[in-house]
């Protein structure tokens, strides 16, 4: 068995709770997850089974969205409402959607931000929730990241507003939501959290870890598998005849290949084999995710 299942996570379990609970379903160690997700929030986790691990490290992709929901007058030692409260302020009668849309403004495009001490950012070799863990504070150098749209979608309680975040890599949205608040110059922190999208994959393809372990219980667990493809679809195609997959298969390269420098996807028979990259002329593999019988 090999594949892609999108699990929508659901609040209170650990990114590793859900591979945990996966492996037992599906009856085999060989999972993986690309995205974590923290403990309180919800949706689009991409999970990979059986050889489809193999994958994890080779997304190109990997911009995600979420809808937040922001809570102004608070700031945690987390950086969301499940921490400490830090500091409190009554949020001034002025402050409303329309000045919130004004500051979103200025977050949109590159820039640089600080990771959370509750974070798995390793520093030293030590991720910095452990430190946290313990009450300590690690010195810390901003990141870049960049946003790329962030919508005020409304107000959904008093002085809690949601917002509809599209970002590229290691963007922390509990930062970003201090850092709103800064601007708004009042405390922040993250009320909710739901990723909606993550990198190809949305909340739309995603299965509840209930319906992954009916569809076991009724034989039809493969169905909810992606293919593993997918996580190339940005690729361009390369097919090889029989004769190709064969030297792939052991090893050896593919000559006489007329197509430009790069990471390709292989096709063999309309038969996704993997990714290989080409080289003045010549295909070289990089990953195979052929299931040998």
């Amino acid at each position: 068995m090999q594949g892609i299942l999108i699990i929508d996570k659901p609040a209170g379990f650990t990114s590793f709770d859900v591979v945990a609970k996966l492996r037992g379903i599906c009856k085999t160690r060989k999972i993986g997850h690309s995205g974590t997700l923290d403990p309180m929030a919800t949706g689009v986790l991409p999970v990979f089974i059986g050889g489809a691990a193999k994958a994890v490290d080779m997304q190109q992709n990997t911009d995600k969205a979420y809808d937040a929901v922001m809570l102004l007058g608070r700031r945690t030692d987390t950086g969301d409402i499940t921490g400490e409260t830090l500091s409190q302020m009554p949020v001034p009668a002025g402050l409303d959607e329309k000045a919130i849309r004004q500051v979103l403004e200025r977050f949109v495009g590159p820039q640089m931000q600080l990771p959370p001490m509750y974070s798995a950012v390793k520093i030293n070799g030590q991720p910095l929730y452990k430190a946290a863990r313990r009450g300590e504070v690690v010195e810390r150098k901003p990141r870049p990241v960049v946003i790329h749209s962030l919508e005020l979608t409304g107000c959904v309680a008093e002085n809690q507003y949601a917002l509809h975040v599209s970002c590229g890599k290691g963007t922390y949205v509990r930062t970003l939501m201090e850092d709103i608040g800064t601007a708004l110059g009042v405390p922040a922190t993250l009320a909710a959290l739901r990723r909606t999208q993550a990198g190809p994959y949305s909340q739309n393809e995603a299965v509840s870890l209930e319906q992954v372990q009916k569809a076991r219980d009724e034989g039809r667990l493969e169905q909810l598998l992606l293919s593993v493809e997918t996580v190339f679809h940005h690729l361009d195609l390369i097919r090889v005849d029989a004769q190709g997959e064969k030297r792939l298969l052991n090893g050896a390269p593919v000559y006489r290949c007329d197509v430009e420098n790069g990471l390709y996807r292989i096709h063999r028979d309309n038969v996704f084999l993997g990714v290989g990259r080409v080289k003045d002329g010549t295909l070289y593999t990089e990953k195979l995710f052929v299931e040998r019988v």
